[in-house]
């Protein structure tokens, strides 16, 4: 495992998903880094998971953690077994926050029914990121709003298959040719 610190990176993402994976843990990713998986052109410094509050999950969620070598002393693992609503983890390869009570999600159950699973990875919707961001009503998170509002609407877009004109088509060719 990497620990080298600094800015998210999908290799964090597919150690998250597979060590959750295993564990059977109940999730989805959040966040700008849930954006991200989404495809919106952004950096963050730490993976945001929204999980379920359980204590079965909870059990989970530490075993996980420990599978990715995250240090988790006696309070954080009871903190994250009885559902703390933020807990904030910089004592393993990379920063983690783990959400149990987002701000603008009223259940888990209700985001689940409108994530996207990419790629494996399970990824909760940009209405559900962006009603986040904005019910937080961080500064950090305010600053995105307008960004990710427009991703939201070309991201949606795509996804119900409506046709690109010819223009865009080109300039997407002409873009990845010259990367």
């Amino acid at each position: 495992m990497n620990s080298d610190r600094g800015y998210f990176r999908p290799e964090q993402a597919r150690e998250v998903a597979r060590a959750f994976r295993e564990c059977g843990v109940d999730y989805m990713f959040i966040g700008k880094s849930g954006a991200i998986l989404l495809g919106y052109p952004a950096a963050t410094q730490d993976v945001d998971l929204f999980v379920r509050k359980s204590v079965e999950n909870g059990h989970r969620i530490v075993d996980a953690l420990g599978r990715l070598e995250f240090e988790i002393d006696e309070q954080t693992a009871k903190e994250i077994i009885s559902g703390k609503d933020f807990v904030q983890l910089k004592n393993g390869p990379f920063d983690l926050d783990l959400v149990f009570a987002p701000d603008g999600i009223p259940s888990f159950d209700e985001a689940k029914q409108r994530m996207h699973v990419i790629e494996g990875y399970p990824v909760a919707s940009l209405r559900d990121i962006i009603a986040s961001k904005r019910a937080s009503n961080r500064k950090k998170d305010r600053l995105d709003l307008d960004l990710l509002e427009k991703f939201r609407l070309e991201f949606e877009k795509n996804l119900r298959g409506e046709p690109r004109s010819a223009v865009e088509i080109a300039l997407e060719k002409t873009k990845e040719e010259a990367e």
